[in-house]
């Protein structure tokens, strides 16, 4: 979850700050010369250069979040087990030998990257002094399935899709607004009403654009769960992993648990989930043959 939240942050901060920037430049504008191909194709340089640019800044980003130890030289045996299994299990992949951290923090684990050979696959302490070696093989699995999966890179093109029929909409609408209440009356520019249009339809349609980009997450958590599985030549090890993490009571969990989004909200909060019930994930894993 830590992966995505940073991505989707880093992501509307910068389109945010272009947003503005050029709004305030007169640029992008309806009625400002700018035809609904221009528009489109300016909302598009807004939309994706944020998205590229989350991705680009993922793994430094992740790295100083958490305060993760990429462990050049093992220090202890549980380290050179950890390298040398998230290794093995990259080269079952295809993929590059990911970079292994280590972190402080609950059970909680992540991959990360803009390069299915340039990744990071991270693990908390609290989740190798949880579980069993089976259930951290199974673990680290679905961290180099996502990368197998070029996981980043799909969430990258959604959200920078997202992101610019946000951006074109929110000013389509500004538009008609502005010139409803200009009434006809001729204007240099866009009036406040327009700006204030914009801002509210970005605000309405990100949370909209939100809930498509974590519909997808949790889709591609259901492929990495079973591309665990493949990696391990079986589902019982993750099925064994997610009943253990499942078995930590919700409202138990401390306030970084509760920030990493291995359990899942219910109600309308759901919608905003990155990753699907641990059950309906579960039962998946045993449909599988």
């Amino acid at each position: 979850m830590k992966r995505i939240v940073l991505f989707i942050a880093t992501n509307l901060a910068v389109v945010a700050v272009l947003s503005i920037v050029l709004s305030l430049l007169g640029i992008g504008r309806p009625g400002s010369g700018t035809s609904l191909g221009s528009l489109l194709a300016f909302s598009a340089v807004v939309g994706f250069t944020g998205s590229i640019i989350s991705l680009l800044m993922s793994k430094p980003m992740a790295k100083w979040s958490t305060g993760a130890r990429v462990i050049e030289q093992p220090q202890n045996s549980t380290e050179q087990w950890l390298v040398a299994t998230v290794h093995g299990l990259a080269d079952k992949a295809g993929i590059g030998r990911p970079e292994v951290a280590v972190y402080e923090g609950d059970a909680n684990a992540f991959a990360t990257g803009a390069f299915k050979n340039d990744a990071l696959v991270a693990v908390s302490t609290g989740l190798l002094q949880s579980m069993n070696k089976e259930e951290v093989e199974a673990v680290l699995g679905h961290e180099v399935a996502h990368i197998a999966n070029g996981d980043m890179v799909t969430l990258t093109l959604i959200q920078g899709v997202v992101n610019t029929f946000v951006v074109f909409l929110a000013r389509i609408v500004g538009g008609i607004v502005d010139n409803m209440l200009n009434k006809g009356e001729e204007r240099r520019g866009p009036g406040i009403g327009y700006m204030v249009t914009v801002f509210v339809c970005e605000i309405v349609f990100g949370l909209i654009a939100s809930m498509i980009v974590a519909w997808f997450s949790r889709q591609r958590e259901f492929r990495a769960d079973a591309g665990s599985s493949r990696l391990l030549g079986s589902s019982v090890p993750m099925q064994h992993a997610l009943a253990r993490l499942g078995g930590v009571h919700p409202g138990e969990l401390p306030q970084g648990m509760a920030a990493s989004g291995i359990t899942s909200p219910s109600g309308w909060a759901a919608l905003f989930s990155s990753h699907p019930p641990i059950e309906e994930r579960i039962a998946a894993l045993q449909q599988l043959r």
